[in-house]
């Protein structure tokens, strides 16, 4: 049986770690993950090929597009909640189609009608940023 100073330890080691803040370069963190600085991304380039590039790794991403209409697939949304990935067509000939391995595309700010494929290509969609809700790709331009 504990005593009433190991339960209070226990009380306070228990609630210590179930209200966790992570602070980088701050000593007073307001977040889960708080970053007073600058934050750098894993920077990927994607050439296409033959068959679709599947998309599962970086979070900045550089389409390469080597014809014209290739297929770049994200992941599901369903299996990866949350994620967000920020890609280019850095291609100034061929068009990079972008599509999903599930789910549909929903640009915002409009919410109706999803799609199921993006073509990136000059300016229209060079640069998109899309974010999984667990269903679908939002899609910011």
């Amino acid at each position: 049986m504990l005593n009433p100073i190991g339960i209070l330890v226990l009380f306070l080691l228990v609630s210590t770690v179930g209200f966790s803040q992570v602070g980088i370069n701050t000593t007073n963190p307001l977040s889960t993950l708080d970053i007073n600085g600058n934050l750098s991304v894993k920077v990927l380039t994607l050439n296409g090929s033959g068959s679709t590039t599947l998309i599962s790794d970086g979070v900045y991403l550089s389409l390469n597009p080597q014809a014209t209409d290739q297929e770049f697939q994200l992941p599901s949304p369903i299996t990866y909640p949350g994620r967000v990935y920020y890609l280019r067509n850095i291609n100034n000939t061929n068009t990079a189609k972008l599509t999903t391995a599930a789910g549909n595309f929903f640009f915002k700010p409009l919410t109706s009608g999803g799609v199921g494929t993006i073509y990136m290509y000059d300016n229209h969609y060079r640069t998109l940023m899309v974010v999984s809700d667990g269903s679908n790709w939002t899609v910011f331009d």
